[in-house]
């Protein structure tokens, strides 16, 4: 074996553990959206396989294969041979990388966050007219989508902790940059060093976030220690809100789509689902939920380099929808709800939002 290729040969085991089962490829988003055998998790492991022994190098070749790939965890889930895919995939990226290979959408990414604060290289964030930076128990975290592409939603979150009568303050955020650790580059510490520091200047003793990424980066990633070495709870708003009396009732039949870095990544299925049933008992479940949900095609840097695939991801997660008869689809992830609503048909009579969006319309509403 090639000594070049490191990472990922102390993989070596777990990558020869693939029996080529297909268990994967059932649940694979990718391969649902392409049927196109290289994009699952078998068709990943073999090419792999190919490259300890040296049939294969790591070149451009296997791009549109090793970077098209959502890290959704579907495969590691469903693994009878308990192959932890994702993590040989992001093994695999950062080898890749290294070796000046990468598909350039992500290499795009990686240089705007040299250069800019946001994935979106923007300078004018949305000021939602909150206060930053203050003393307060509680820190909002909104993240890059939130901020630069769901206003709505993040404004509705705001809006409810207003309602809820919260003490806490936004800060002047800079993207977590959790993300690049899924397309084969590292957090960006110049990032992480202004979040940890403008957020423990708040002297809050918890902060909140909006984005189920910003949560697993917050609370696995170690440039984020610094954050949990100060004793600081850190939830997402879904965990927030549970168990909170809300006072309000729907009669709408809604579902519920697991996002995969709130549920698989973390384990979060039921803090939202008991929040919604509190408030709407209509409540239906999609065909796969919980540890078996569909990816909605957005995660592992998939939307932006290869949106037709996202969005066929997410139209195959919108067909549940319809099928459940659901007049409203909720999710706890700003990433899901502008991928799954750029995706929707317009035959498709259902709405998609946030949660908070959901509850915000019924506080207005009466």
């Amino acid at each position: 074996m090639s000594s070049k290729y490191n990472l990922i040969e102390q993989f070596t085991e777990q990558i020869q553990h693939c029996t080529r089962c297909g268990f994967c490829q059932a649940h694979c988003p990718v391969f649902g959206a392409t049927g196109r055998p290289a994009l699952n998790a078998r068709g990943k492991m073999l090419l792999l396989k190919e490259v300890l022994v040296g049939k294969l190098e790591l070149n451009q070749e296997l791009v549109d294969s090793l970077f098209q790939c959502t890290t959704c965890a579907t495969c590691a889930t469903n693994c009878p041979s308990g192959v932890d895919v994702p993590a040989i995939i992001k093994a695999a990226r950062k080898e890749m990388v290294g070796l000046g290979t990468c598909h350039p959408a992500f290499t795009g990414m990686n240089e705007v966050l040299d250069e800019y604060d946001n994935i979106y290289a923007e300078d004018e964030p949305e000021d939602f007219d909150r206060e930053r930076g203050k003393q307060a128990e509680v820190v909002y975290f909104m993240g890059c989508v939130g901020q630069y592409r769901e206003e709505e939603a993040s404004e509705a979150a705001l809006d409810l902790l207003d309602h809820l009568e919260v003490d806490y303050t936004l800060i002047d955020e800079a993207c977590c940059s959790g993300v690049l650790e899924d397309v084969g580059f590292s957090v960006k510490p110049r990032l992480a060093s202004t979040n940890i520091e403008r957020i423990l200047a708040t002297g809050a003793g918890t902060l909140v976030t909006g984005c189920p990424y910003c949560f697993r980066t917050f609370t696995q990633q170690e440039a984020y220690a610094p954050l949990r070495d100060a004793g600081l709870e850190i939830v997402h708003m879904s965990q927030f809100l549970a168990g909170r009396d809300l006072g309000l009732h729907s009669e709408a039949k809604v579902t519920y789509h697991d996002p995969c870095d709130l549920g698989r990544h973390c384990g979060i299925y039921e803090e939202p689902r008991r929040t919604i049933k509190a408030v709407a008992p209509n409540f239906v479940e999609l065909a796969d939920n919980r540890q078996d949900a569909l990816c909605c095609g957005a995660g592992g840097g998939v939307r932006g380099a290869f949106a037709k695939n996202s969005l066929a991801m997410a139209r195959r997660r919108l067909a549940q929808v319809e099928s459940s008869g659901a007049e409203v689809l909720l999710t706890e992830c700003n990433s899901c709800v502008h991928n799954l609503a750029n995706a929707k048909l317009r035959a498709q009579k259902f709405r998609v939002m946030t949660t908070p969006q959901f509850f915000m319309e019924l506080i207005e509403e009466s």
